[in-house]
């Protein structure tokens, strides 16, 4: 029997797309256990059960793979909020967005993981970013102030740090046995007492 062939009996068999996916979906649980630093392509191929070289064919290196996980992230983000009717309900989505995928949130804010240029990538940030501000420019002119971005950084620092916060296991006691998703709606009611109107934060 050739060595091919006795390599053969351990690796599964895949179509082009399968295998991109499945390296994907090990990437994630990797990634959520342990981290993006604990990433290796040659682990990934194991876990897989192919060869060492498949995921290099399909990412090139580690940090394209990452690449397509922020890509994959942040589409899958855009899509989360561009769902929500107002803005406080994206920041809902966004704490929804992190506790569900975890792994995607950890190498998304980290851009010196990845290839910030990537055309894929761009594409699905913009998306997000459009979805973000579309929330914005929903709030009445009294509750957004003079500044546009400035009302949209500080939303989006809410709905971030609380999602970070979570993640990290530092809102056990503050959120007391509520679900995540309420207490924030709580918190930013909070915040942003204020304002008014049906699709105030």
């Amino acid at each position: 029997m050739s060595s091919r062939s006795r390599s053969g009996e351990h690796e599964r068999t895949y179509h082009h797309g399968d295998l991109r996916r499945a390296i994907l979906a090990a990437a994630l649980d990797v990634i959520a256990a342990d981290g993006p630093a604990a990433l290796s392509l040659r682990d990934l191929a194991r876990r897989a059960g192919v060869s060492h070289a498949a995921p290099a064919h399909h990412f090139k290196d580690r940090t394209g793979l990452l690449t397509a996980v922020a890509a994959q992230g942040y589409a899958l983000f855009a899509d989360a909020l561009t769902g929500a009717p107002d803005l406080r309900e994206r920041g809902v989505a966004y704490v929804r967005f992190a506790a569900t995928h975890p792994a995607h949130f950890q190498v998304m804010f980290q851009p010196d993981l990845y290839r910030t240029d990537d055309p894929e990538l761009l594409a699905s940030k913009a998306r997000a970013a459009e979805a973000l501000r579309a929330g914005v420019a929903d709030l009445p002119p009294d509750g957004r102030g003079e500044d546009d971005r400035l009302a949209g950084v500080a939303a989006w620092s809410l709905a971030h740090g609380f999602a970070t916060l979570l993640l990290s296991g530092n809102l056990a006691d503050a959120v007391e046995g509520r679900e995540p998703e309420e207490a924030f709606r709580s918190l930013a009611a909070l915040v942003f007492q204020p304002l008014s109107g049906p699709n105030s934060y």
